[in-house]
């Protein structure tokens, strides 16, 4: 026998011997791994049907409030907080029925709502708790709570909503009397706005107001 044959034929052997040592080993593993795999599948096919579940509740929600049936609506929000808490789609209901209960003058409930949707906002939808935050804020002035609405404020990341944060902390620094504060956090919304933003007309209307009562003041 050639030596290349018969290395072939050892080489052979040993794969076989190998097998059958570590044949159960291989094929426990590429079970595991197929179980894996359909499980994942499962588990993304899963988390897509709640998604599309969560989107047309919220639909639901959204055109309840829309047709005058707040009843129904806030019912339909509390069973989306209950069963898709970790949905975005959940703060935007949350975020519904506080807008709903302010229109309604029932500042205390908005504000309630909101506190849930801000604390269940965190990962990966930082933008949006940021946004949960700037309506706290407001509720929290027009509760007449300008303390808490400024530590809301002052707790959001610097680097979103600059323009609205700064317009809304100016009007809670005027409502506190620091109007030197109130000044610098309307400029700093100007400056975040730009100059072509429609916004800019009443922020440097509030500013002018500020100066107006300064001068009368002096």
């Amino acid at each position: 026998m050639a030596f290349d044959a018969y290395d072939d034929y050892e080489q052979g052997e040993r794969l076989q011997e190998w097998l059958r040592q570590n044949g159960i080993s291989i094929a426990v593993g590429i079970a595991l791994g197929l179980v894996l795999i359909f499980g994942y599948k499962q588990w993304r096919s899963h988390q897509e049907q709640n998604r599309a579940a969560a989107a047309a509740q919220f639909g639901a929600i959204q055109s309840a409030y829309a047709a005058g049936q707040n009843s129904e609506a806030d019912a339909l929000v509390g069973v989306m907080l209950d069963k898709h808490a970790d949905s975005p789609y959940a703060v935007f209901a949350a975020s519904a029925r506080a807008a709903n209960d302010t229109k309604e003058g029932k500042l205390a409930k908005a504000r309630t709502s909101l506190e849930w949707a801000q604390a269940h906002a965190d990962g990966e939808h930082g933008a949006l708790k940021s946004l949960m935050s700037l309506r706290l804020a407001r509720v929290e002035l027009a509760q007449g709570k300008a303390d808490d609405a400024l530590a809301t404020l002052d707790a959001m990341p610097k680097d979103e909503y600059d323009a609205l944060r700064g317009e809304l902390r100016g009007d809670v620094l005027v409502k506190l009397g620091r109007m030197s504060e109130a000044r610098q956090a309307y400029q700093a919304a100007l400056d975040a706005y730009g100059k072509d933003a429609p916004q800019t007309q009443s922020v440097r209307m509030k500013l002018d107001n500020l100066a107006t009562a300064g001068k009368q003041g002096a």
